[in-house]
């Protein structure tokens, strides 16, 4: 497949084409580009000159960078009227930047109407971070009504970072925690745990986080309050002070390139020091805040035109990292010159307990691979009709312990052994007579079965109930991600232990045996969505795991808060939509579509 990639921005205009094998076949950037009225190149003529720098490649699709999608898509979008207007309800929430998108994908679709233009979002990555990070602290009818809540941009980018480290340390993604720094004149930093985005600094919109080219990031509302009540600022000027006067510029008074500032810095400039050091000091708070909220940081990636090119930001933002186990090779980071083909440097010591990388970031070929893969399984018919496959059995999986034998012979004594009572439905496994109880910091769970046959870890696995009646706060995890999970004191007739971690809220997943990843065109690892119907509660689980192995029978399994959520009974079922599209969220949708009505 040859896939022409356009990345549309305020004021420039990027594109390249990609053969079947990522080779890069042409690109080009335009940049200054003018608005509508404005003397100067447009992004209408920047198109008019791609099209005709690309008519010579015979296109199977053309991938478009979106920058919001909000809460309506988690994934690459086959293009349609519907995804034109969600792009365009959109626009009040990213108005530098979803104009222009959208207007590039209705140009070029007059030029090249036959194949499939598909949408990539930046928003895409960070759709499933946790509700306690999406969500803003303020009244929830003012934020539903509203649409008020953090989305994340950047996605892209930050999803290509940590694919590269993962690459790097030779590790599955889905196993790593890594901080991702996207440090440019946009910039912004992500927490992706075990995969997934579940923390990043930018929120409603692209102004919040770091400290940007010209946008201010974090600021207390209080102060923006003041400001319009002093009466010298309108919402229109106070946008214009936060997204084109603030950040480096307005730190500086010189610029919003580093570059200039750090010149400026070197000669004796007092505003272009502050700059840099407010800069760098944000950028630390956040990787400190993430390494935090995750319980520890495998590496750190820096990307962008900032984290990429300046050697001396990147050293006094690791600086007083050491407590984290981040130890920089100082030959390393100013020797750091990531070339066209390369695709990262290591800047971190071989005994730095935190790996740390710079990566080159390449939006267009992440965009280049989510396009052919959705136009592509347009193509091989992949894309059909969940009811025209086998439904999937779905099992409720009640709270329960996999201990080892060293904690077994602790609660139930030296001489005991697990008592089989029940085969379950994944072959070689049981339910045993033994129970446990859990001892939180507000109650306790009585009757905990154990599962056998006993693990070379322990893990107990709870739902989000049982978390708040015990008091504690347990990751979402793939079975056997123990690792710096929750703790938890477990009690048994011989014994009380106390675990330091192994508590964890498990990830819905569905086991298939390898004739069955290939009847549903699956592979280990793969994420789907399931909808559950027939009942009075129809459900799409989005975010289910595909775990592939010799061994297994084909059955989903999703704890009781889920079971009841859908109201899972006896023999329930549900079917795999091929493309891992969730269901939209109406009232984000809804109140975007309403904000684009009152623009007009």
């Amino acid at each position: 497949m040859t896939v022409l990639v356009i990345n549309c921005g305020s004021s420039s205009l990027k594109y390249a084409v990609f053969d079947d094998k990522e080779k890069l076949l042409v690109s080009g950037k335009h940049e200054r580009l003018v608005m509508d009225g404005e003397e100067g190149k447009s992004h209408v003529d920047a198109l008019q000159q791609v099209v005709e720098h690309c008519r010579e490649f015979k296109l199977s699709c053309v991938g478009h960078r979106v920058v919001h999608g909000g809460a309506t898509f988690t994934q690459p979008q086959l293009i349609d009227n519907d995804v034109l207007q969600a792009i365009e309800a959109y626009i009040p929430a990213a108005p530098m930047h979803n104009p222009y998108s959208l207007a590039a994908i209705r140009e070029l679709q007059t030029h090249w109407p036959s194949v499939p233009h598909i949408a990539v979002f930046d928003t895409s990555f960070h759709a499933r971070m946790p509700r306690r990070a999406t969500t803003y602290a303020i009244d929830q009818d003012v934020a539903r009504k509203y649409g008020i809540r953090r989305y994340g941009f950047h996605g892209i980018s930050h999803q290509y970072a940590a694919g590269i480290a993962a690459e790097f340390l030779q590790r599955p993604l889905d196993e790593l925690r890594l901080i991702t720094m996207h440090l440019g004149n946009g910039a912004s930093a992500a927490a992706v745990e075990f995969g997934c985005s579940t923390e990043t600094s930018m929120g409603n919109t692209p102004l919040e986080g770091l400290v940007m080219g010209s946008r201010s990031g974090d600021v207390d509302a209080g102060v923006l309050l003041n400001l319009l009540r002093s009466g010298e600022y309108s919402a229109e000027s106070l946008d214009q002070l936060l997204n084109k006067q603030s950040g480096l510029a307005g730190l500086s008074g010189i610029s919003n390139d580093l570059r200039e500032i750090e010149t400026a810095a070197t000669a004796g400039n007092d505003r272009a020091r502050l700059a840099i050091n407010v800069f760098a000091h944000r950028a630390r708070k956040y990787i400190g805040a993430y390494a935090a909220a995750m319980g520890g940081v495998d590496a750190i990636a820096f990307t962008g035109g900032i984290g990429e090119n300046s050697a001396s930001m990147r050293a006094r933002i690791l600086q007083r990292l050491e407590f984290l186990g981040v130890m920089i090779d100082e030959d390393r980071n100013h020797d750091a010159q990531i070339k066209s083909d390369d695709e990262y440097a290591v800047i971190s010591t071989p005994r730095s307990r935190v790996d740390v990388v710079v990566v080159k970031t390449n939006e267009e070929l992440m965009i280049a691979r989510e396009s052919t893969r959705i136009a592509g399984a347009q193509d091989r018919g992949d894309v059909i009709a969940s009811a025209a496959k086998p439904p999937i059995p779905i099992a409720v999986s009640a709270r329960h312990c996999h201990l080892t034998e060293a904690t077994f012979k602790q609660l139930f004594g030296n001489d005991a052994t697990p008592t089989p009572v029940k085969d379950l439905s994944q072959p070689g496994q049981y339910a045993c007579a033994e129970k446990i109880t859990l001892l939180g910091p507000k109650n306790r769970i009585e009757g905990v079965r154990l599962l056998g046959p006993l693990r070379s870890v322990d893990q107990i696995e709870i739902s989000r109930s049982d978390e708040f009646r015990l008091g504690v706060d347990a990751p979402v995890r793939n079975s056997g991600q123990v690792k710096d999970s929750a703790p938890i004191t477990i009690e048994g007739p011989a014994g009380k232990l106390h675990l330091s971690e192994g508590l964890i809220c498990a990830r819905r997943h569905i086991h298939m045996h390898p004739d069955d990843a290939a009847v549903y065109g699956v592979n280990d690892r793969d994420e789907v969505s399931v909808k559950v119907s027939g009942g009075e509660r129809d459900l799409i689980f989005g975010d289910v795991l595909i775990r592939v192995k010799d061994s297994y029978k084909l059955e989903m399994h999703i704890d009781t808060d889920e079971g009841n959520a859908a109201e899972i009974g006896r023999d329930s079922s549900g079917t795999v939509n091929a493309q891992d599209v969730d269901e939209l969220d109406e009232d984000v949708y809804r109140v975007a579509r309403e904000n684009a009505e009152l623009e007009k």
